[in-house]
């Protein structure tokens, strides 16, 4: 059966939403249009305030909630007028919506953007609610992508890891059979540079472009290994976290005491993301043969396009290829688009949308909630 889903997402570094129109058959799942839409300067900024506890916080949260509904809108009416169709050739949307707080220690997560709202401004079911029942299943509700991965991007035989680069940075290390299929949040990656980044070139925009601001600065080992100290790096998986653990009073801590410079602070940020990341692979395989072991990293979101973190990540990681998922045929801006258009079909075929060995549930599972047009 041919059908067309809509993936809405929107990361941890809210530097836009990510609209993804997939077209999927029994066989194959291709991406036909992809846009980012950005939010308006007001709205990101409450985004941003609501992620850190503070006054008034539910009034705040139910404008919030439809405000990102109609955004999310938008941003399927403009794809949909980029891809020359209607409402009536969409099956569904699959609408992660935006976190706000994913406590999975505490056996909640929360993402909002009124799905009954974004069903009746766009016509079409809408599919949202994902991580809920992973976690009443004991799971962490997140990573959710690795199922993704799995379905598009293995290969029988072959190992490979795929890693989101987002505000976020999680792995799923595809071994080449389906049975030993894992990943997990390994850190930051953009959450702490985009805001640092923020406050100190505030007239520079959301993000470093291209990584260049940090390529100026100098490391700082002994920042670094501190840093490296938080608990979170060596806790075994199933694990995930949020941008309510890495933040930028956090590190304000960390720097208590120290007057480093700015530039270098986020040049060291930028080694903390590779330096996490590259301790938390899977160890390969002895070389045989007078041969290196070599296996493929395959890297999407935010951080494929920043070419100083690649490099550096690639000196960590001699024996690993790295290169974009758009050699696998899936540009890395719209990979985890495209998975929650995957998981709404997934959901409306009832087959399950989590991996028990990534998040910790109990079973597999149908994972999210219909919302009628």
């Amino acid at each position: 059966m041919s059908e067309r889903y809509i993936g809405l997402m929107s990361g941890t570094s809210m530097d836009g939403i990510d609209a993804v129109l997939i077209h999927c058959t029994a066989e194959s799942l291709q991406v036909e249009a992809a846009l980012c839409h950005p939010w308006p300067a007001q709205t990101a900024d409450a985004l941003h305030a609501l992620c850190t506890p503070s006054d008034n916080e539910i009034d705040r949260m139910g404008v919030a909630d439809n405000l990102i509904a109609q955004e999310f809108a938008a941003a399927t009416h403009a794809l949909l007028a980029k891809a020359g169709l209607t409402a009536k050739d969409i099956r569904a949307i699959g609408s992660h919506g935006q976190t706000i707080r994913h406590r999975p220690h505490l056996g909640f997560t929360l993402q909002i953007g009124n799905a009954a709202l974004l069903a009746a401004l766009t016509g079409i079911d809408v599919i949202a609610d994902f991580r809920t029942l992973d976690m009443a299943l004991g799971g962490q509700g997140a990573p959710l992508v690795p199922a993704f991965h799995q379905a598009i991007f293995a290969k029988p035989g072959v190992m490979r890891v795929v890693l989101n680069l987002g505000g976020i940075a999680n792995i799923s290390v595809l071994p080449g059979h389906p049975d030993g299929v894992y990943g997990f949040d390994t850190g930051p990656a953009n959450t702490l540079l985009d805001g640092w980044y923020r406050r100190h070139q505030p007239q520079g925009g959301n993000y470093d472009a291209g990584g260049q601001w940090a390529a100026s600065g100098q490391l700082l080992p002994e920042l670094l290994a501190q840093l490296l100290t938080h608990p979170y790096f060596s806790s075994p998986a199933p694990k995930s976290t949020g941008r309510e653990m890495f933040t930028l009073a956090w590190l304000d801590d960390q720097l208590a005491g120290h007057h480093y410079a700015a530039v270098d602070v986020q040049r060291t940020l930028q080694s903390l993301t590779c330096h996490t990341i590259a301790h938390q692979l899977p160890t390969l395989a002895a070389p045989t043969e007078g041969r290196p072991a070599q296996a493929d990293l395959f890297v999407c979101g935010g951080g494929a396009h920043n070419p100083p973190l690649l490099a550096e990540l690639a000196t960590l990681l001699p024996q690993w290829r790295i290169a974009s998922t758009a050699e696998l045929e899936l540009a890395p801006d719209w990979v985890e688009g495209a998975a929650f258009g995957w998981l709404a079909q997934q959901f409306i075929a009832r087959k399950p949308g989590n991996l028990p060995a990534v998040t910790g549930a109990r079973r597999l599972a149908v994972l999210g909630a219909l919302y009628p047009a």
